[in-house]
This record gives C-alpha cells, sequence and structure tokens, in this order.
C-alpha cells in the first residue's frame, strides 16, 4: 500500500531537519580529536622545555607523547578534545597544552580562536600573558583537591574570553589527570585530599612597623621606572606609542605603588592608627573589606577620571575573573600612614571596596594601574600593570576539613584504582572535589548583585509595559520615566555592566547549533543571557520595542543627546516618507549579508559586525583606534538632527530582532479610525517614522516609545479627542441644573439686575424690543 504524499511544506521542513541533523553530527564529529591538525603550529621545545619531537597520538581524547631524543618528557594535547572550550564567538577555543610526566603545565600555545573581542580591540598578547599565569601549576594536586582550581589573570573587556581559556585548560589537565593519563603513573586519582578552610584571624591585633609591613608581604609593592614604562610600550607593539617616550632619565621614578589591605586588624591598626581603624570598622558592613592604596612619584594612580566626575579610571580591582573600579563615594584621602618608618607619600587614599563586589581577602587578588599616553592630539595608547595580592598566613586561621566519603553511584564510578585511559567526566570531578563547580556557576555566584539589579529593572519595564495606559495619560510623569530608564540603561547597563547585546550574539548563536552547542558558554555571561531571554518573552507580546527602545545602551545614548539637541534648539530633520522607506531596508540588507557570511565564515563575519559601533562607544567606551571613534561620533552626530539615526537605517541587530517579532500575539498600541485619514499628527510626531501616512503602526520600525498613546489619550492634542472632549462638555452642559430648569418649562436662572451710574434700568419688554434695524 503506497504511503499518502506530503504536504509541500511539510517535506519542506523534513527536509530542513534531515539538513540541519546531518550539519549537526559532522560539525561534532568534525571537532573531535583535531590535535594532530594543529600541532604543526608549535614547536616541541614551546610546550616542554627540551622537547625535540612529537610521537604519535594515543588514546581517545588523543594525547601526543613528547621526546626529547628518546626520553619521554611529557604529553601535549587540545584543550577542546577534552572539554568544551565554545567562546564567545560560539566556536571552540583552540590551545595547546604541554604537561610534563609529573603533571605540571609546561606550555600553552593559542593555536585557533575565532574571537572578535580578540580579532578587533583587545591584543592578542594580553590574552596569552593572562594564560600563562597556568605555566608551573601542579596539575596533580588540584585534581586530588589538596590545591584548589588556578585563575587566570582577567583582562578587562574579554573578561569571560579569558575565563573560558583558563577554565577550558584547568578542566582539561583535571579530568586527564583523574583518568590516569598523565602525572600519577598510569593510576587515576580518586580520593581527594583534606579540604582547606582560611579565615581572617580577626582576634590577632598588634601594631607593626612598616619595614615589618613590606617584609613579610602585609604591605605590596609595584616600583616602575621611566625605563621600565617606556620598554613595556616597545614591546607592545604600538610604534606611536614607542616614537612618544616619557621624557626624563631611564632610571626616575614612574610611580611607587602600594597596596594593602587596612580591614584585617593587625594591618589596620597599623597603618591608620588605632582611631583610624575604628572609625573604619564602624563604617564598615558585614562582609565588607578596605584597602589602602599609596603612590610616589611622576604618574597619579588617581588619574583625571576622579578630577571630573568621581571615577577613579586608572586603577581597578581584580579577583576570580570580576573587577570593580572605585569612585568617590569609596574613597577618603589620608594625610599620611601611621605606621613606624612609613615613607611620606605625595598620594594616600582609603578605599572602601562597593559592597557588591565581594572581596576575599584569603584568595589572591590584583590592583591593576592603568598607563596611558597621548600618541597624538585625541588618541591615547594603553599599558595595565598588576600588583598582586596574597595575605600571609599569619593573619589567617587554617583548618584542614576531612572530606564526607563520596555516595555509591560516584565510588562505582570513579574506582580507587580506575585503569589507565579511563576518561572522566566533570560529574566525577566534582564528586571527587577537584572541581569545585562549574565556571558559569561561580560567575552567577559572584554577580549576584548585578544580576538582581538587572531583574528587577525587568519587572519595572514589564508593569510599565502591562500598565501603559495609565502612565502614557500622565505625559509629564512619562517623559521622566522614560528618561530615567534610558539614563539607567546607557550608564549602569551599558557603562558600568557592560551587558550591550550584539548581532554578533544572534551570528554565534545560530553557528553554534550548527556545529557544538552548548549553554555552559551562554550562561558563563548572565546579564547578557538573562536580557536574551526576557527578549525572547518579549518578541511575543510587544516585538522588538522592549529592547530597542528601552534596553539598548546605544539607542539610549542616541536618545539622550537627541533630546539635549532639542532642548537646544538644534534643527531636526524630517526625512520625507518616500525615502525614509527606501532607506529602512538597508539594516534588513546588512544583516542578511551578515548572517550569509558567518555560514561561510564567523570571523569575517564578526568582523564587518564593526557596523554596530556598540563595542566603541559601550564596552570600550571610545578608548579605541580613531577610526572606530570617528565612525561612532560620525553615527551620534547624524542623531543629533534626525532622532536614532543608526536604529532606523543601519542596526543589523534591529533588522534581526523585527523577524521573529512578526510572531507577537497581542496588540497594545491603539489606533482611533481617524488615525491616518485624515489625521497625520502621529504619523509626523513618531520619533522614528515607524507610523504610515495611512495610519497603522510598522511593528517592524516601533520602538515602542509610546508617544502616539500620549497623544491617543490627549483630549487636548488629538483630534479624535478634543472632538471627543467638546461633545462631553457640551453634553455636561446641557445636563447641568439651571439647563435643566429652561427646557422643562420652569422660572430658569435669576435674572441678573441691570444697573446704570448705580440705579435699577427698567427691563424692556419683549414688545419693546426693536423688530429691524430700522426702528
Amino acid at each position: 500500500m503506497p504511503y499518502p504524499a506530503l504536504p509541500r511544506s511539510t517535506r519542506g521542513i523534513f527536509a530542513l531537519g534531515i539538513i540541519f541533523l546531518f550539519l549537526l553530527l559532522t560539525g561534532q564529529a568534525y571537532a573531535a580529536g583535531r590535535v594532530q591538525e594543529f600541532l604543526p603550529k608549535a614547536q616541541p621545545s614551546e610546550l616542554i622545555p627540551g622537547a625535540d619531537r612529537f610521537g604519535a597520538a594515543q588514546g581517545e581524547p588523543p594525547l601526543v607523547p613528547a621526546y626529547q631524543g628518546d626520553q619521554l618528557v611529557g604529553h601535549v594535547y587540545l584543550n577542546a578534545d577534552v572539554v568544551n572550550s565554545v567562546g564567545y564567538s560560539g566556536k571552540p577555543i583552540h590551545i595547546l597544552v604541554g604537561i610534563d610526566l609529573k603533571g605540571v603545565v609546561r606550555g600553552i600555545k593559542l593555536v585557533d580562536h575565532k574571537e572578535p573581542i580578540v580579532l578587533i580591540g583587545i591584543p592578542e598578547k594580553r590574552i596569552l600573558d593572562a594564560m600563562n599565569s597556568l605555566i608551573g601549576k601542579d596539575m596533580v594536586a588540584v585534581a586530588s583537591g589538596a590545591e584548589r582550581p588556578p585563575q587566570v589573570d582577567i583582562v578587562s573587556g574579554a573578561t569571560v574570553t579569558v575565563l573560558v581559556m583558563g577554565d577550558s585548560v584547568v578542566r582539561s589537565a583535571v579530568r586527564l589527570v583523574r583518568s590516569g593519563r598523565i602525572g600519577s603513573g598510569g593510576q587515576a586519582v580518586a580520593t581527594a585530599a583534606p579540604a582547606i578552610s582560611k579565615t581572617i584571624d580577626l582576634g590577632k591585633s598588634e601594631i607593626r612597623d612598616w619595614e615589618a609591613l613590606l617584609g613579610d608581604g602585609s604591605v605590596r609593592r609595584l616600583a616602575l621606572t621611566i625605563g621600565d614604562v617606556n620598554e613595556a610600550f616597545v614591546k607592545s607593539g604600538n610604534q606611536a606609542a614607542a616614537d612618544n617616550p616619557e621624557p626624563g632619565d631611564a632610571s626616575d621614578r614612574f610611580i611607587d605603588l602600594y597596596i594593602a589591605p587596612v580591614s584585617v586588624p593587625t594591618i589596620g591598626r597599623s597603618l591608620l592608627g588605632d582611631e583610624g581603624y575604628e572609625r573604619l570598622k564602624a563604617r564598615l558592613k558585614p562582609d565588607q573589606q578596605a584597602i589602602v592604596v599609596a603612590g610616589e612619584g611622576a604618574y597619579s594612580f588617581k588619574g583625571s577620571g576622579y578630577v571630573r566626575g568621581g571615577i577613579f579610571d586608572r586603577i581597578e580591582l581584580l579577583q576570580e575573573g570580576q573587577s570593580t573600579r572605585f569612585r568617590d563615594r569609596n574613597h577618603t584621602r589620608l594625610g599620611a600612614l601611621a605606621a613606624e618608618g612609613a615613607p611620606e607619600l605625595r598620594e594616600i587614599a582609603l578605599f572602601v571596596v562597593p559592597e557588591d563586589f565581594k572581596l576575599d581577602l584569603t584568595e589572591p587578588w590584583q590592583l591593576q594601574l592603568m598607563v596611558q599616553r597621548n600618541v597624538g592630539a585625541r588618541e591615547k595608547a594603553f599599558l595595565t600593570f598588576d600588583l598582586g595580592y596574597s595575605l600571609p598566613d599569619s593573619y589567617m586561621r587554617i583548618e584542614r576539613i576531612a572530606p564526607a566519603a563520596p555516595p555509591p553511584q560516584a565510588q562505582a564510578s570513579v574506582p580507587a584504582a580506575a585503569p589507565a585511559g579511563t576518561p572522566l567526566n566533570d560529574a566525577d570531578a566534582l564528586a571527587a572535589g577537584a572541581i569545585e563547580e562549574p565556571l558559569w556557576m561561580k560567575i552567577w555566584r559572584t554577580n549576584t548583585i548585578s544580576i538582581a539589579i538587572t531583574v528587577l529593572a525587568l519587572l519595572i519595564l514589564t508593569a510599565i509595559f502591562f500598565f501603559q495606559d495609565s502612565l502614557v495619560r500622565r505625559p509629564k510623569i512619562y517623559v521622566w520615566v522614560r528618561r530615567a530608564y534610558l539614563t539607567f540603561t546607557l550608564v549602569w547597563l551599558g557603562w558600568y555592566a557592560n551587558a550591550q547585546l550584539s548581532v554578533v550574539n544572534v551570528l554565534t548563536f545560530t553557528n553554534s547549533l550548527l556545529t557544538d552547542f552548548s549553554w555552559e558558554f551562554f550562561l558563563s555571561a548572565p546579564l547578557i543571557f538573562i536580557l536574551w531571554a526576557a527578549i525572547a518573552v518579549g518578541l511575543l507580546f510587544w516585538g522588538r520595542g522592549p529592547f530597542c527602545g528601552w534596553l539598548c545602551p546605544f539607542g539610549a545614548l542616541q536618545e539622550l543627546l537627541n533630546n539635549i539637541a532639542q532642548w537646544l534648539k538644534v534643527p531636526q530633520i524630517t526625512v520625507p516618507w518616500g525615502l525614509h522607506e527606501r532607506l529602512w531596508p538597508i539594516k534588513y540588507i546588512i544583516f542578511i549579508g551578515l548572517f550569509g557570511l558567518s555560514l561561510y565564515s564567523v570571523a569575517l563575519a564578526e568582523t564587518l559586525a564593526e557596523v554596530e559601533p556598540f563595542k566603541t562607544a559601550i564596552i570600550l567606551k571610545f578608548v579605541r583606534d580613531w577610526p572606530f571613534v570617528i565612525y561612532a561620533l560620525t553615527l551620534l552626530a547624524a542623531g543629533l538632527f534626525i532622532e536614532r539615526f543608526f536604529c532606523r537605517y543601519l542596526c543589523p541587530l534591529g533588522a534581526a530582532l523585527a523577524i521573529p517579532g512578526r510572531i507577537r500575539t497581542f496588540e497594545w498600541l491603539k489606533r482611533w479610525p481617524e488615525c491616518g485619514s485624515p489625521c497625520q499628527r502621529c504619523a509626523k510626531e513618531c520619533p522614528v517614522q515607524s507610523i504610515h501616512p495611512e495610519g497603522h503602526i510598522n511593528v517592524n520600525e516601533c520602538i515602542y516609545c509610546m508617544h502616539c498613546q500620549e497623544l491617543y489619550h490627549d483630549d487636548h492634542r488629538c483630534p479624535h479627542m478634543i472632538q471627543v472632549r467638546l461633545k462631553r462638555e457640551k453634553r455636561d452642559a446641557l445636563s447641568s441644573p439651571s439647563m435643566r430648569g429652561i427646557k422643562d418649562g420652569g422660572p430658569g436662572p435669576a435674572k441678573p439686575i441691570i444697573t446704570h451710574l448705580g440705579k435699577p434700568v427698567r427691563e424692556r419688554n419683549p414688545a419693546d424690543v426693536p423688530t429691524s434695524v430700522h426702528e
């Protein structure tokens, strides 16, 4: 019996499903065991010192032995062969890792990546320097639980990328060590060493002099000469910066920088004095920390931003992939340090760490100093120097805690002596205490306050949308609510939290569906993930409006600047409707071009996605090469005359959101039958010209600013509502008591007494009224 033919649409969907499944499976197969492909990009000695040749790959995932002559000295593997290493691009970041026979990392080489944050904007050398901090780490100790997993030095602007890279190296090494294939003599590491608990000993408090504090590491110092800084700029590869060296002798002091955590009793009492320390204690909240930063030399660590607006833009506090900057509200100026023998320093600052940054003093942390140099009339070059800090053990209580026995299923999955080559998954490592938690979980845990603020802001926006009628009936209140929300979006969500969505997110997510899709990386950027989840839901209710009109930092910057321009009476240009209709498809053409190109080369598509000025204006805050800055400023300048110029005609992300936005199931924007015929007021006043002259709203272009809804309810501006108001007033007048009396034949209202020169005048009878003008 022949089967009935499928409808053409069903057959099309079925065919697309088969193609998608094929691409998914072939992509995964292609991604497995690729170490031999990348091995020619590295020399044996780069990964294992002393090695002069590689052997044949062995096992699954493949390990490549490294030899010195005929002697085995270590192994090399590709991180992506062992664990997930998907980066911001949605593609794996490929790193060759060399580990010696004792399980110590000896070399790391980045051999392939598609990361746009590295390709454009962030020097690759900074990424490599951060990764090199893992060299020399004993992964056997980490795998057994005797030591915590090492952390890489984060790089501002590429935090998630660097964390993913470092986590993939550590996690892959731990997995191979625990399987018994490297570093453990062929035996799987199955038992965890006692965990170590560290807490600050608040009962230990004494006064120490400067030499003692500096000698044991209680106070840490970074000393840079002019020669050190000049040499660093030369090595950075920025020729313009190298050609403009700091003036002065190479041995002259550029900066002496000192840091110390003064919330530790002994350090605080020694540097602040008893009274100063007690005042600090009263000021600090539970688990809040404070540090002293002091400097001397030609370069100020406070920076020009502190003078302008209370931001210390030259120093940044870093720990475990998180960072924070200080503002004037966190700062107290100190005249001198109380410790005996302390030098006289030009700048001494007491900083209280912001509450949303949980600084753990028992773990290493860094203070990053940014050094800037003018290389042109408006262009600057930047370098960073890290001053690391680890609290001496003498200030802590250190306890060893025996690990609990693993549950039966964990014991079964990880035998005490697993055969060499037995693979071990992350769940096994977690059960044995080798890895505390996945990277994305740690990032979410350390960003709880930022996550809470973002969720609260989304709830407020949802309330604005659901109760929009009540709000737009009060235009003055609504205008300030909108401006306040846009200011929050720009300042906090954009410039502070760097939660600017991009068309790159769309391209990489789509591409990852065709290759090695994993939620782990997308969860590694919690604010971005939350915003995309909210926007996905919002598309069903309101289309692209919630993001484009409310949650896009660059869009907020455009609108706020245009508000200022209108306040300054800058003339506004109204684009003729015919031309406007032909210009708005440009952004769809750009998006389709980028999307098609991403199927061929994600890296090339991400490079061309710089048509978005988001990275320049929001992420890097205009600290970038001058062509990018000029491009962003040109778009903002155009927006002073044509409101949201970039959003209207060039934004590929807006186009990407408009396409699925067509599936919205609710219509929230109200219209009158007279809208468009004959009334054109809403169409003429729409800030982005998304209302057709015929009266209907083009939801693909609407940013949901609700200005048309203000007019809809305004009975002094909307012609329809004006007629409604006049009819109501006439009806109310006719229904008043005085008018009812006349209608019913009653006496009516009392007649006024007419007077002339203070005397009553006789009222004329109707018969006395002239019947013609001639009478």
